[in-house]
């Protein structure tokens, strides 16, 4: 039987161990996955307090769906450690889903894949041909670039002691309908049978395709492009937001007609976009393509628009506020949602830190609320608000983060603890009409200022 077939095979049958490298948004979902596929499982984290979470059956992360799956306390197939040489030598296939950041100076930082690649290598047995897969989203060649070297130069050969493949993860965090068991996958290798023996594997994880797509960098192209595509179109609608106003025109209602044509695509405005994947991962793309010596100027463009957002809206704010008669260095601002999604509680890169930024730069202070987030989750200078009956004294509120709690308040009864009830709708969710009944001065974002609801 040959290799591919073997593989399969064991595949099928559940007849493998797969380690996970990481065990944060990414790497816990895939790792119960694959424990629910039927696989032997060893996860593997450098923090104590996850791995300790996990193996008491908590959920580290704060997204909600996974409250209720981690595997019970001393679970069959179930191994976590924050050990990498206690987990690789137990396993066929090594997942990697450590962070990919970017830099201050908005460069890839590409230090994690580094260490934990060496780790992983530093630990396999020879002649194992234990195939090591990076998950966490590169720039393509990334994976050939830092990796390679590091095995070359601990005397390991491809083919004998390790494959080396690329499977972007592409699951939602907070969307229980494309979490790890419901996307299609896309795998790169440079080994064709490895390719599609690893399809074999991933198709035991999901419903949905997975298909090998080629080399290394077809598989990691294809990734950083998915969210830099979002990046571009969410730019689009962030900067339609910023000059029909000024055409005293409302943006949703150019983009709900423009929305009845069958080929056009619907985008929403923000205040600015978060997380750990789409204000991240054109920066990639944009190295990259400096590294190779081509412009990647739409890239940076939309990059720079919707970095911008929060520093545009916090002026929008200041000009309300002071048409309002309330001067900056008196003004009180609270921001309904901190996180960078919708019921998810996890504030990287959330647009709700620069903004409230702005605001502070301004003399404005800053409260927010968030009950998807612990106080610590917060910087210091803002005024954690842990109980909005609470809330007193503010002249205006922002909807930064749409969760359903934000959606669902007592606007009658904040408006009568308000000093000037004027909210800002920064997620275009809210019904304005309604919420101006109760009392409010409505704006949003992407609305002519004047109009009265």
């Amino acid at each position: 039987m040959g290799y591919t077939d073997l593989f399969s095979s064991n595949a099928e049958s559940g007849n493998l161990t797969v380690g996970i490298i990481g065990l944060g948004y990414v790497g816990l979902p895939t790792a119960i996955g694959f424990h629910d596929a039927g696989f032997e499982v060893w996860g593997v984290d450098i923090s104590q307090r996850t791995v300790d979470m996990v193996k008491r059956g908590e959920n580290p992360t704060g997204d909600p769906d996974v409250d209720d799956i981690i595997p019970a306390p001393n679970s069959e197939r179930w191994n976590i450690t924050t050990s990498t040489s206690e987990a690789v030598p137990h396993c066929d296939v090594v997942l990697v889903t450590v962070p990919t950041p970017i830099t201050e100076d908005l460069k890839p930082d590409l230090s994690y894949v580094q260490k934990a690649g060496r780790a992983v290598f530093e630990s396999l047995e020879k002649g194992s041909r234990t195939i090591v897969v990076l998950e966490s989203t590169v720039y393509p060649g990334v994976t050939a670039q830092t990796w390679i070297p590091e095995v070359e130069e601990l005397g390991l050969e491809i083919g004998v002691d390790l494959e080396i493949a690329y499977c972007p993860e592409r699951f939602n965090p907070g969307d229980s309908a494309h979490g790890v068991r419901q996307v299609a996958r896309v795998i790169g290798c440079s080994n064709p049978e490895v390719g599609e023996a690893l399809v074999s594997l991933y198709s035991k994880l999901t419903t949905e395709d997975v298909r090998y797509v080629g080399k290394l960098e077809v598989a990691e192209a294809a990734k950083v492009i998915e969210n830099v595509q979002r990046d571009i179109n969410i730019a689009l609608v962030n900067e339609l937001a910023r000059i029909f106003p000024a055409l005293d025109v409302d943006v949703e209602d150019v983009l709900s007609a423009a929305a009845t044509k069958w080929n056009f695509h619907r985008y929403t405005p923000g205040v600015g976009v978060g997380g750990h994947c789409i204000p991240v991962d054109p920066y990639y793309m944009i190295q990259r393509a400096a590294d190779v010596g081509v412009p990647a100027g739409l890239i940076t463009a939309a990059r720079a628009v919707n970095r911008s957002m929060p520093s545009h809206v916090a002026g929008v704010l200041g000009d309300l506020m002071w048409n309002a008669g309330v001067p900056a260095s008196e003004g009180k601002v609270l921001l309904l949602g901190w996180s960078y999604k919708a019921e998810v509680g996890d504030p990287r890169e959330t647009p709700a830190e620069p903004l409230a930024e702005t605001l502070i730069s301004k003399g404005i202070k800053v409260g927010a609320w968030d009950p998807h987030l612990d106080v610590n989750d917060f910087p210091d200078d803002i005024d954690v608000v842990t109980d909005l009956s609470q809330a007193n004294g503010y002249d205006m509120v922002v909807l930064v983060t749409a969760h359903k709690a934000c959606l669902s308040i007592d606007w009658e009864g904040l408006a009568n603890r308000m000093r000037n009830p004027i909210l800002y709708d920064g997620r275009r969710v809210l019904n304005l009409k309604d919420i101006a009944s109760k009392g409010w001065k409505v704006y949003a974002i992407g609305k002519p200022s004047h109009v009265i609801e």
